[in-house]
């Protein structure tokens, strides 16, 4: 209990020390460009020399947002590769179209196609996401959407706000992960000896991960400059250090299994001692770790399989180009999925161990009441 004590004020001193000091610097290097719902009123398609295929679409849209709301307004939209264009009846993003330049003799739309509208779409997954859980996993589903819910507003409040603020990626990710566990495990499993085990066996882990991030990131000379976006980031706030991004993605993408896997292990551990009072620390171990063989096996290839589902598009693109495989994955952009999925698997694997062996020792000193209790709240998945 003490070291969950030490963790929490360590927590808490690292959260005051890295909090962002004031709103967040907009840079005036990134073009912010607000769009405006529209519904698409109707579509005619017509010839257009400088389209793709010599057709081109007309569209007519009813404005739904801003000062023309109510109002029409048409303009041409060129098919986009692989996607359908919209239909009547559909929702899209309109942009307002900037003015021409005074000499030039060209007459613009007043707005132009933005993008579609995905809001929508998404809410409707939202909701049925929320109803499933909480229909399934009832007082538990409730729960979780609260730590769920938690765990974003640190995401969003402190883990970005700072990064921008100018701290290190890796301590703010480092310390906003530690905040998360320490709000959502006892949120969702309540705050017995699982929860306890749980918090420890992801904080060792999670620094073990950390540890192996930073090493091999140095080793691979990874400088996290792969993608469009660290490109873009780096032009826009020069304070950001995209190496260090790298490695609180990695921090932050490798703690949702790991407290899968914790909790389910402590879980393991109380369920074998509420049946059998008589296994001791050794028995409880050994019968836990035949249970975590099996669940290390399925948890490390979803981290696997989600990582190198990332890294598929460049893949692809060095398929296609003939790239051979040892230059493919030399490449930075396949070597940080690499080391990302690897580095994350290592800290699976330990943690399986460590929050057994912490769980066997919290159980054998548990009482027949705090068994019976910890019953109620028992790790689903």
């Amino acid at each position: 209990m003490l070291s969950v004590i030490g963790l929490s004020a360590v927590t808490v001193v690292a959260l005051i020390m890295l909090w962002p000091r004031g709103p967040v610097v907009r840079s005036h290097s990134i073009a912010v460009t607000k769009t405006l719902g529209a519904e698409v009123v109707s579509v005619e398609t017509q010839r257009c020399r400088f389209a793709l295929g010599n057709h081109c679409r007309v569209m007519t849209v009813k404005l739904l947002e801003g000062p023309d709301k109510g109002k029409r307004s048409s303009f041409v939209m060129t098919p986009v590769p692989g996607l359908s264009g919209p239909e009547n009846g559909e929702r899209i993003r309109v942009l307002h179209t900037p003015p021409a330049p005074p000499r030039a003799d060209v007459k613009l739309p007043p707005y132009q196609f933005a993008d579609f509208d995905r809001r929508q779409p998404m809410l409707w997954l939202t909701v049925g996401f929320v109803v499933l859980l909480v229909a399934t996993g009832r007082l538990h589903g409730f729960r979780a959407l609260a730590g769920l819910g938690v765990s974003l507003l640190i995401l969003l409040k402190f883990v970005i706000p700072s990064i921008l603020d100018g701290h290190s990626a890796v301590a703010v990710a480092l310390t906003g992960a530690f905040a998360m566990m320490l709000i959502t495990i006892p949120l969702c499993y309540g705050l017995r000896a699982k929860a306890i085990a749980a918090w420890l066996g992801t904080a060792v882990s999670l620094l073990l991960a950390v540890g192996l991030a930073w090493g091999f990131t140095h080793l691979a000379h990874l400088a996290g400059t792969s993608s469009e976006e660290a490109a873009f980031l780096s032009t826009a706030d020069a304070k950001i250090s995209l190496q260090g991004l790298l490695l609180a993605g990695m921090v932050i993408g490798a703690l949702g299994v790991l407290i899968d896997l914790t909790v389910s292990q402590a879980s393991t551990v109380i369920a074998l001692r509420r049946v059998n009072h008589s296994l001791g620390f050794q028995g409880l171990f050994r019968g836990a770790l035949d249970v975590g063989h099996d669940h290390i096996a399925a948890t490390v290839n979803t981290l696997v399989f989600a990582y190198a589902g990332a890294s598929l598009p460049v893949l692809l693109i060095f398929s296609i180009g003939g790239t051979p495989f040892t230059d493919a994955i030399n490449s930075e952009a396949v070597s940080e999925e690499v080391i990302a999925a690897l580095v994350g698997s290592i800290g699976l694997i330990a943690s399986m161990p460590i929050t057994t062996a912490l769980a066997a020792l919290l159980a054998t000193r548990m009482t027949d009441t705090e068994l019976a209790h910890s019953a109620e709240l028992v790790h689903a998945h």
